[in-house]
């Protein structure tokens, strides 16, 4: 698909009309942190919101509510004749829209897809609205907090990858002759993410996605941190004293699941890391 790539400076229609026809028929990927604004928004608690309004464990936000004339459902957060009904707590995705976000070398680019504007298909009177920059724009949907909290958890998931990582070169396991622990990486990067989410299990997915921080944390990348530290710190309590290679591979297997299942909700190309992950272990000496 064609895109284009933009800076801050570029201008374009981006002031909206408010149809609310970008509510119907996306899917939108959701972060912890994510996840943590809209439950504080909607009032109730973090895994009352994950299992109302969320699918693959928290992960997406569930699509279920009224069709539009494409028969596309509406977000479930969207009331008819309103909008969203969790605004000041939308992800994201949601405040970008109609653009996109890159990380290429640490940098972040802003881009849109397809031969047009995307507001066009659906919002064509938006060429009647004032334009503006897209600097200007991102600073008007109060996107910051939720860049920087989207670029904190992609450090969470090369932390929780760092450790199967060492799990898999550091015990013996690949020095052992093991080729089943990379065949199950490169799988699960190409898994459907409800069988993904299975295969973790419900234990590590809501120690994933609904952290029991009990603080009241407004800062994303402190929160983030919070999280990183005590999934880590999950991880060296349930496999800190393993006793055989099998029992490592298990958990290497589990913790590179856990970070492709993240890097999923940070709408990454999880297949593309896992690709990555597993030739940069077969650099270090494992076999697939």
């Amino acid at each position: 698909m064609q895109t284009t790539k933009l800076s801050k400076e570029s201008i374009l229609p981006l002031t909206c009309s408010r149809s609310g026809t970008c509510c119907f028929g996306k899917a939108v990927m959701l972060n912890p942190w994510e996840l943590y604004s809209f439950s504080k928004e909607k009032k109730v608690s973090q895994s009352v919101f994950r299992d109302l309004y969320t699918d693959f464990g928290g992960i997406r936000l569930t699509f279920n509510g009224k069709p539009d004339k494409k028969g596309q459902n509406a977000c479930s957060q969207y009331i008819d004749n309103h909008g969203c009904s969790v605004h000041q707590g939308r992800p994201l995705a949601c405040r970008l829209y109609p653009l996109g976000r890159q990380i290429q070398f640490e940098k972040a680019h802003y881009i849109f897809e397809g031969p047009q504007f995307p507001c066009l298909t659906d919002c064509a009177e938006v060429l009647d609205l004032p334009k503006m920059s897209v600097g200007n724009y991102l600073k008007g949907q109060g996107a910051a907090p939720f860049e920087k909290a989207q670029d904190a958890y992609l450090d969470v998931m090369q932390n929780i990858a760092d450790i199967a990582f060492e799990l898999l070169l550091d015990s013996g396991l690949s020095a052992s002759g093991d080729t089943k622990t990379l065949t199950l990486w490169r799988e699960m990067g190409n898994e459907l993410p409800e069988l993904l989410a299975e295969r973790i299990g419900a234990d590590w997915i809501d120690s994933l996605m609904i952290p029991e921080i009990t603080d009241v944390i407004d800062n994303p990348v402190d929160f983030a941190k919070k999280h990183s530290d005590l999934l880590l710190l999950k991880a060296q309590e349930e496999f800190g004293n393993l006793q055989t290679l099998n029992e490592v591979h298990k958990a290497a297997v589990l913790l590179m699941g856990v970070a492709l299942h993240l890097s999923r909700g940070l709408g990454a190309d999880t297949k593309g890391i896992a690709e990555l992950w597993v030739e940069t272990a077969k650099s270090n000496g494992a076999k697939e």
